[in-house]
């Protein structure tokens, strides 16, 4: 399998559930109606920890555009499969929230909430303010990739233990679920630009009843913020773990 058809995999899969958990908790007649907070953020560290383990052999398991920008920036990536990550991490991010809707389809039409429906596919501020909105992003998602490159680092794995590379992609489902439970209620915690820009184009294409505008004017907030705070988070850990 080539990296960029695991990214394409793995960002599909992640976000299949993780808006899946969103569509179960938000969506009218779900079982899971009204589960709230806590089964949203588990929902989603279990999508990141799945998705990684099926990737992270094959591609590093990226599955954010804002971890490969951060890992390009400092010379971690190479800089000319930057393009091809980014194509197969939105792609799969589209066919992802497309077999949400799939998976969910006599329910989107039970639902007259437009922000249940909004919410299932992509993020939003419950305060909109542009400027604290994209700080709240940069700061989840500068936990993100510091977390990656220092907690995943090789002097946290113990060299030549196939059980600590394994039970690596475990741990970033907990930083994902972190970040969640402590910093996620501000803006929805995108923290991944693919994540919320490849299902908002879905959901301002598919004919779902009543779903509402798409909000485009947000749009950006979970696109700039994420990447600005992975490109900060790896200029530090470059500058304080050198030797990473």
């Amino acid at each position: 399998m080539s990296p960029y058809l695991a990214e394409f995999i793995g960002t599909m899969i992640l976000v299949l559930l993780g808006n899946g958990v969103c569509a179960n908790v938000n969506l009218a007649q779900s079982l899971g109606k009204d589960a709230g907070w806590i089964v949203v953020t588990t929902g989603w560290a279990l999508a990141v920890t799945i998705a990684v383990y099926l990737t992270n052999a094959i591609s590093g398991a990226h599955l954010n555009p804002a971890v490969t920008i951060a890992l390009a920036s400092i010379g971690k990536f190479d800089t000319a499969d930057v393009g091809g990550y980014l194509g197969a991490q939105l792609l799969g991010a589209i066919v992802g929230a497309t077999l949400v809707w799939l998976a969910y389809l006599q329910h989107w039409g039970e639902t007259e909430e437009e922000d249940a429906i909004r919410g299932s596919f992509c993020t939003a501020a419950p305060i909109p303010h542009a400027v604290s909105n994209v700080i709240t992003e940069a700061i989840g998602t500068f936990v993100l990739v510091l977390g990656v490159l220092v907690v995943l680092g090789p002097q946290n794995l113990v060299p030549g233990s196939d059980f600590s590379k394994g039970f690596a992609p475990a741990l970033v489902g907990v930083i994902v679920w972190s970040i969640g439970l402590s910093l996620g209620g501000s803006s929805g915690y995108a923290i991944n630009p693919a994540r919320d820009l490849g299902p908002r184009i879905v959901h301002a294409i598919l004919p779902i009843k009543g779903k509402g505008d798409s909000n485009w004017g947000y749009a950006w907030i979970p696109v700039v913020g994420p990447i600005a705070g992975g490109i900060i988070a790896a200029f530090f850990f470059k500058a304080l773990w050198p030797a990473g």
